[in-house]
């Protein structure tokens, strides 16, 4: 945030998180059509870097760089930034099934599309497993088609739940969506792959992975000194004789 006067460590901490979450929310909205999927503040000594990740980067730019532009300019003077101060850059998502956040906002567009609900859910998550996801989980709650609210729950593959591993593995994201009948809540959660390199999926290993090796090829005794050592015993006794 802007340089303030010199404040407690508390209310530094609540003043970033309340940035972040304005923030958030600010770009959610803005961004959601061009698959925003989360944001990066950076404070350096010189200026805050904010980086917003989508997956097209293209559309968040806009002709000329003239739409990150204009969310600068708001950006500086909703939280009061001084002039130059505050740098707003885009960054593509690498593998956006394994996003969650921008598969909500594919699902939530589907909805209010007028696709069915059903068939939505489906073609999200079959793009997902596709894209090398581990498992994948979508649920869906509210007026669905009756005048009865319920909630529908489509689940595919593998998931964990809890441990230190969720942290690292499973990327999950809500939605409201405001349909003519009344809001529709939509959660989805991804459970990505183990990638070596961390570009994909988390570099840490999951800790229940068991490896079995191949097993060793057994190489057969070599007989050939007991033989020699009968030979020599051989011929010593025709020596004698």
């Amino acid at each position: 945030m802007a340089q303030q006067a010199q404040i407690s460590k508390k209310r530094k901490f609540v003043a970033d998180g309340v940035f972040n979450a304005e923030l958030n929310e600010f770009l959610g909205r803005t961004l959601g059509e061009d698959g925003y999927a989360g944001v990066e503040v950076r404070v350096t000594p010189i200026r805050t870097e904010i980086i917003i990740r989508a997956t097209r980067t293209r559309e968040v730019l806009g002709e000329k760089g003239r739409r990150i532009r204009e969310l600068t300019a708001l950006v500086q003077k909703r939280f009061g930034f001084p002039e130059n101060s505050v740098e707003l850059f885009a960054e593509r998502v690498e593998n956006r099934a394994s996003c969650a956040m921008a598969q909500c906002e594919s699902l939530r567009y589907k909805l209010l599309g007028g696709l069915a609900v059903r068939r939505a859910c489906y073609g999200v998550l079959r793009f997902i497993m596709e894209n090398g996801a581990t498992g994948v989980e979508v649920i869906i709650s509210g007026k669905l088609r009756a005048q009865r609210a319920k909630a529908m729950k489509f689940k595919q593959g593998y998931l964990i739940s809890t441990g230190e591993p969720k942290k690292h593995y499973i990327s999950e994201a809500v939605r409201h969506v405001l349909m003519r009948q009344g809001v529709l809540g939509i959660k989805v959660k991804i459970m990505m792959s183990h990638d070596p390199e961390g570009k994909m999926g988390p570099k840490m290993q999951m800790p229940d992975k068991i490896t079995v090796h191949e097993p060793k090829e057994e190489v057969p005794p070599m007989m050939g000194p007991p033989e020699q050592e009968q030979h020599a015993e051989y011929n010593n006794e025709e020596a004698t004789a």
